[in-house]
């Protein structure tokens, strides 16, 4: 009892902490925005690499980090072969507490990064560590496992027998390949041996059993198993360092855990136990859906399994890391790998439901032909969908390659930055400085040291601090538009592939889905986002369906997603290429089209449920918006209260665009097609706030349209300058809709903030 009131008065703590740290939004101070505090300085990932530190070459490094740089704190990245003293040892220990000690002299903090070398969760297995598989030493029986199949083709009558694998037995099924229905002979293994009286015709019988794959990194989907992870690693610096939990050390931070090791089929012993305490009923007889077609309920089998297992990641490491982060009075952050893969089954599992129990969601974006800023919006809408602040990016690393030959420029830096915050990122970590900069891996290396960037790097990081100074500010998201994540779909047609060759690649696939199995063959989600972006000049929200579900209402004809903090309504729901789709998300999208909404599909209209056996409701519901023959592509179909529904099945952006002015004249923000211009809109303190920034190498100079009336500044975050904004008050059309018509003047990689004048609470 004791330990859980301690845990509970942490917590309260550390609310209260979050709160007074990001407070400003009340009244921004011109002061405090031309020069923010170091809470708002960037914190770099820093190295420690293939050298030995010392306390002295930490410290001196620490104080010239934060003067000549303008670094407000750092995350502490043991790494290489090379590197002394021994990780987690006593020595260590002492250099990390000399650090922790400067870091509170300077006025610094620190991220508490959890691994030696990455991915998170071995304690420095790997290459980038020390090739000492720790964590697999001291549990040997809790790393990571995987779904093994065993199978022939039996034709019967016939006894059958055959030994089973080893391994944990999860189930032995039949299907008779002529109709597909499937036998759970699980009960007929006795002694490791099935023995089976095949029925007349021609089986498949398939043993699934799981195994410990042998990579050593801790089973992320077992919570037990994490636990034992973050007592092998938190638990050590905790009871040396327990005086600068939430002070100092602000939070923790994880690097790369995911599911694409174990052949892509990770699994873990207690599935099936796990699965029918949730569903009360055994899964057995939907494995066979994992590789094969068995039939009308494929798509609804595939998500139940699928489904759960990313449940299983997201509770088993986010939010073991996560508890554990907020129990001991800080925060946590930090990115599965890769976020860029268009089907994420076999990474995170559903890419936005990973960071629901994460306070801090995260992503990477890194050299390499993996193009993270299409993902962005994901990652920043998981935070906004289930009420956090703070978005995390670990930006710059490995670059320049082969994607950006020849050394990053400050336009790049700026330009990917400037992307980053008007898509919801508000929190950069770059990547990175290096303890030895003769011994830089991951070029490049941002500090003063660096003749490229030397002279206007400080000059960076006061931008970066700016940013973080508005944006970093607890508030509403505006936007018009919601897209519904097609996680369904995207499971549904998901399977394993058995053929030779790497584990679920079938022949070539798009780089940003390297080492995955495109089994959708019509995925237009991330292309949707990003034309609205690009071309049609709109922000959105990506809606997950259990939030769509749970989470949003009607208020009049707009959707409105209700969160403590983060409210949002829409006046547009866009459901990209959805093949598979719950029976209440379709419901609750027809309501809205009937109540007055605009509704938009793209590509492929929906024909399956996620609930077994109900196609013909996804049929009937799509029916009734969409007739057969009066489907035509881009045509709109009104109802009684004017709402619209559209079917594009050939889209781009600019039929996009068209058929959204066609639909709404009153969108929050609007502007001429520009495409290197993008924004954010949100609400802080009762005050709009507008952040706008050219991307581009040209200047920009329009007028946009910005719903309401109000006076506005503009609040320079290159400069630390304000001024009044040009801006007039129209009438569009509509008497009773007001808009606010400002001029930006935008310079070649320039942005700026609009922050409205007074509050209207």
């Amino acid at each position: 009892m004791r330990n859980i009131k301690e845990s509970l008065i942490i917590i309260f703590t550390f609310t209260l902490l979050l709160q007074s740290f990001h407070s400003e939004g009340q009244s921004f101070s011109p002061e405090k925005f031309a020069n923010p505090p170091i809470q708002y300085w960037p914190r770099p990932l820093w190295f420690w690499n293939n050298t030995e530190v010392t306390a002295d070459g930490v410290v001196q490094l620490m104080q010239a980090m934060r003067d000549k740089c303008g670094y407000g704190g750092f995350g502490i990245v043991p790494f290489g072969k090379n590197f002394k003293p021994e990780y987690l040892s006593e020595d260590y220990m002492q250099i990390y507490g000399k650090m922790l000690e400067k870091a509170k002299e300077l006025g610094m903090t620190i991220s508490l990064y959890d691994e030696f070398g990455f991915p998170s969760g071995s304690v420095g297995a790997f290459a980038e560590g020390d090739d000492t598989p720790r964590f697999q030493q001291k549990f040997p029986g809790q790393t990571i496992e995987r779904l093994d199949k065993s199978e022939e083709i039996v034709k019967g009558p016939v006894g059958y027998e055959k030994m089973v694998p080893k391994g944990k037995l999860l189930g032995v099924v039949a299907m008779d390949l002529s109709t597909k229905r499937r036998i759970n002979i699980t009960g007929s293994v006795s002694g490791g041996m099935l023995r089976w009286n095949v029925p007349a015709g021609r089986w498949r019988v398939m043993i699934f059993t799981c195994v410990i794959d042998g990579v050593p990194i801790a089973d992320y989907l077992d919570p037990e198993a994490v636990r034992n992870f973050t007592r092998m690693v938190h638990d050590v610096y905790y009871r040396r360092f327990k005086e600068y939990f939430g002070s100092v050390i602000w939070g923790t931070f994880f690097d790369e855990p995911s599911m694409f090791h174990a052949g892509f089929r990770m699994w873990t012993y207690e599935f099936n136990e796990k699965f029918i305490k949730k569903y009360s009923f055994s899964p057995v007889t939907l494995y066979p859906a994992m590789w094969y077609d068995i039939g009308p309920g494929t798509e609804s089998a595939r998500n139940y399994l699928f489904g759960f297992r990313a449940e299983l990641y997201a509770l088993g490491f986010p939010k073991v890391v996560n508890d554990w982060s907020l129990a001991h009075g800080i925060t946590a952050t930090g990115h599965t790998a890769p976020e860029e893969a268009l089907v994420p089954v076999n990474s995170a599992g559903d890419l936005m439901k990973s960071f629901k129990y994460l306070e801090i969601p995260g992503i990477d974006k890194i050299g390499g032909q993996r193009p993270a800023e299409r993902f962005y919006k994901l990652v920043s809408s998981s935070a906004y969908n289930w009420d956090k602040n703070l978005v995390m990016s670990e930006t710059y690393g490995a670059m320049p390659d082969y994607e950006m030959p020849g050394d990053l420029t400050w336009n790049q830096i700026d330009s990917i930055a400037m992307d980053q915050y008007t898509k919801g990122i508000n929190m950069l970590i770059p990547h990175a400085v290096w303890y030895d900069n003769t011994k830089v891996t991951y070029k490049p290396e941002l500090s003063y040291r660096n003749p490229l960037y030397a002279d206007s790097l400080k000059s960076f990081t006061r931008f970066l601090s700016r940013l973080n100074y508005i944006l970093q500010d607890s508030g509403s998201h505006v936007a018009d538009i919601a897209i519904i994540y097609p996680i369904h779909t995207l499971q549904g047609d998901h399977y394993f592939y058995d053929k030779s060759g790497p584990a679920n690649v079938d022949g070539p696939v798009d780089t940003a889905n390297t080492f995955y199995k495109n089994a959708v063959k019509e995925i237009d989600y991330i292309d949707v986002a990003n034309w609205l972006t690009n071309v049609a000049g709109k922000d959105f929200t990506f809606l997950h369906p259990e939030v769509l579900d749970e989470k949003c209402s009607f208020r009049d004809s707009l959707l409105h997603l209700e969160n403590q903090t983060n409210t949002e309504d829409y006046s547009v729901i866009i459901v990209p290429s959805c093949k598979t789709i719950s029976i209440a998300n379709l419901k609750k999208i027809f309501d809205f089209y009937i109540l007055g909404g605009t509704v938009i599909f793209t590509t492929q209209l929906p024909s399956k449920s996620l609930e077994p056996a109900r196609d013909g409701e996804v049929i009937k519901l799509i029916h009734s918006l969409f007739p057969l023959g009066d489907s035509d592509d881009g045509s709109i179909k009104s109802s009684r209260k004017n709402g619209k529904a559209c079917f594009i099945s050939h889209p781009d952006g600019r039929k996009l665009r068209d058929v959204l002015q066609k639909c709404v004249d009153n969108f929050d923000v609007d502007y001429p097609l520009s495409p290197n211009l993008q924004y954010i809109h949100k609400i802080i303190g009762g005050r709009n706030v507008f952040y706008f920034a050219n991307i581009g190498g040209s200047a920009i100079e329009t007028n946009v349209c910005l719903r309401g009336n109000m006076k506005l500044e503009e609040w320079d975050p290159h400069t630390g300058d304000r001024r009044s904004a040009t801006a007039e008050f129209v009438n569009k059309d509509t008497p009773d809709l007001f808009f606010t018509r400002v001029y930006l003047d935008l310079k070649p990689y320039r942005s700026c903030f609009l922050v409205e004048v007074g509050s209207k609470e």
